[in-house]
């Protein structure tokens, strides 16, 4: 009978032990717990592979708290122009950041306002002498996902958010490095270089995956600051970045909404959200969350984030197990 309880009670704490792993899980930047975006430590616990959390400690600066990378907020979804293929490049497999080769987006035609690859145009724009696409990239990749709204869950398939904001990327995905990657610094690891100055990753060729120091350098190009201090946070670059419509009660001057949301530069900074490694998915429509190149250590990588409720545009550092958006920067 005392083996019988205690092996109940082993069963019901292992439960418990699951159940607080999962609803621990974090936001992803800006999300419920921390409306306001103020700044706060960000710890996320686990290992690299196919785990619950992001992977190490990691920090945020200007924004809010995270972990797993999966943001904790909802908000409406905004009206873009995305279609996802029905096949993932490079391999059939749904592996993120797997071994199988993940090639560039292919057949790029750069022209002077666009940039097209993998059968979609995206818009560019021009920011402080460097050009960017004004668009979150859609390109179905083997390792990218679609989030689905409706079940808060990651899909290889197309989904009405894929239109709306482009599909997610795992850090190895969009860098297109093998899976060992993911707890391997780029310095350690031949397999697992980084090519500078411009990695291209999954972007079209003659584009590349933009570093801590070209997102410092699009932030104070948009507040209209100079400094040397990497990575930078800004207070007000965010407002000027996001697009004008699909942020959760965010608009332009005189729209009647709660939130500014400028887009003054037409960078179109759209809130795509963020996954986690288990296959959750939330922050659509509230919160945006990019790739940088640039690791801080050998399993998280920097990520740039924004969100509705807030006018700051800001950093942090999360498993690069975690997916979230990419935007490229032409070489």
């Amino acid at each position: 009978m005392i083996a019988q309880y205690h092996k109940l009670a082993l069963t019901a704490s292992l439960v418990l032990a699951m159940s607080l792993t999962l609803s621990c899980s974090g936001d992803g930047g800006g999300g419920d717990n921390n409306p306001g975006g103020t700044s706060s430590a960000v710890i996320s616990s686990s290992s690299g592979g196919g785990s619950s959390s992001s992977g190490g400690s990691s920090s945020s600066s200007g924004g809010s708290s995270s972990s797993s990378g999966v943001s904790s907020s909802s908000g409406a979804g905004s009206s873009s122009s995305f279609s996802s293929s029905s096949a993932p490049a490079g391999s059939s497999s749904s592996s993120a950041g797997g071994d199988i080769p993940i090639a560039g987006c292919p057949d790029a035609v750069t022209n002077s306002n666009s940039v097209t690859c993998g059968g979609k145009t995206y818009a560019t724009v021009e920011i402080g002498g460097k050009t960017w696409m004004a668009e979150n990239l859609n390109y179905n990749v083997v390792g990218s996902k679609c989030g689905d709204e409706s079940t808060g869950t990651l899909k290889d398939e197309n989904t009405s958010a894929c239109d709306t904001y482009g599909r997610l990327y795992n850090w190895l995905t969009a860098m297109a490095l093998p899976s060992k990657c993911n707890r391997i610094l780029s310095t350690d690891d031949a397999g697992c270089a980084i090519i500078t100055p411009n990695h291209r990753g999954i972007c079209p060729s003659g584009w590349h995956i933009p570093s801590n120091a070209e997102w410092d350098a699009l932030y104070r190009s948009a507040d209209g600051t100079s400094g040397t201090d990497s990575p930078y946070s800004s207070p007000t670059a965010g407002k000027h970045l996001k697009t004008k419509e699909g942020w959760t009660d965010c608009g332009p001057s005189g729209s009647g909404k709660t939130y500014s949301c400028e887009d003054t530069y037409n960078f179109s900074a759209l809130p795509g959200g963020s996954g986690g490694s288990l296959g959750g998915f939330s922050g659509a429509g509230g919160y945006g969350h990019w790739w940088s190149a640039s690791e801080y250590n050998s399993s998280n990588a920097y990520r740039r984030d924004m969100g509705y409720n807030y006018e700051y545009a800001y950093y942090g550092n999360l498993g690069k197990i975690a997916l979230y958006s990419v935007r490229c920067l032409q070489d």
